[in-house]
């Protein structure tokens, strides 16, 4: 009977944590829209801007957009970027890249985050 009370309260206690972590790509159109969009664009040969253009991120390696003059920690870092990078790096770009040149804090709310990741993930397809 213990085990099955235990198993019930992990199995309780994920959706619980996969519930907080929902993902709303409207809502991280809205993140993009506010924390990102003045220097990133999205869609398919679009201009780099500040930052690098953003489409077909997802499985790109980091610094590897051509045309784009990386920082050389971003060129040496040479990590693909997913759903676990990105967060990393969107949570704290300086910390998790020390050297970067993104001058952005990073997004410190988890749900703004996972949102984001999730609206990045279909716009820069």
């Amino acid at each position: 009977m213990k085990s099955w009370i235990g198993v019930a309260s992990a199995l309780i206690a994920g959706v619980t944590a996969s519930a907080a972590l929902a993902q709303d790509a409207a809502k991280g159109e809205r993140v993009f829209a506010t924390q990102c969009k003045a220097c990133h664009t999205l869609e398919r040969g679009g201009a780099s801007v500040t930052g690098p253009n953003l489409y077909g991120l997802m499985a790109r390696k980091s610094g590897g957009l051509p045309g784009y003059g990386y920082s050389e920690a971003m060129r040496r870092f040479a990590i693909v970027w997913d759903e676990k990078t990105l967060a990393n790096y969107l949570r704290d770009p300086k910390g998790d890249m020390p050297g970067t040149k993104m001058v952005f804090a990073g997004v410190k709310r988890p749900d703004q985050l996972a949102d984001l990741i999730a609206y990045l993930k279909e716009a820069t397809q």
